[in-house]
C-alpha cells in the first residue's frame, strides 16, 4: 500500500517540479527567438528554475530549513543536473537540429535525480 504522506510529498514535488519547467523551459525559448546561442539559453532557463526549485522543496516539498549544508548537496546535484541538460540539449542539436527537444527530454531525467537525492541526501532530516 502506498503512503499517503510519501504520494503527497511526490505530488507536490512533481507541482513544484512543473513550475520550475515552465519557467526553465519557458526562458531557454525565449532567449533563443531573441537570438540567444541554444547553450546560453539552456544555462539561463537551469538557472532560473534551480533557483525557484530550491526555494520551493526546501520550504515546500521536504519541510526543511535551508542551510549551508543542505545548499552545498543541492548545488552538487544541481551540477549533475546541469551536464545531464546539456549532453541531452546537444545529443538533440547532432540528431534533429533541435535544442529545446533535447531540453525537454532531460527533463524526466533531471526530476527523478531531483525527486530521490532530495528526499535522501539533501534534505534529509538531521
Amino acid at each position: 500500500m502506498v503512503d499517503p504522506a510519501r504520494l503527497r510529498q511526490f505530488v507536490t514535488y512533481v507541482a513544484g517540479g512543473v513550475l520550475c519547467a515552465v519557467i526553465d523551459v519557458g526562458l531557454m525559448h525565449l532567449l533563443m527567438t531573441q537570438g540567444v546561442h541554444p547553450a546560453g539559453a539552456a544555462s539561463a532557463g537551469f538557472v532560473a528554475g534551480l533557483l525557484v526549485n530550491y526555494a520551493f522543496h526546501s520550504q515546500v516539498t521536504f519541510a526543511q530549513a535551508a542551510t549551508r549544508a543542505s545548499f552545498a548537496r543541492y548545488m552538487c546535484v544541481v551540477g549533475l543536473n546541469y551536464i545531464l541538460t546539456l549532453g541531452c540539449v546537444a545529443l538533440a542539436v547532432a540528431l534533429f537540429d533541435n535544442p529545446l527537444a533535447g531540453k525537454i527530454a532531460s527533463l524526466p531525467l533531471v526530476a527523478v535525480n531531483g525527486y530521490l537525492l532530495g528526499r535522501f541526501w539533501i534534505f534529509r532530516a538531521s
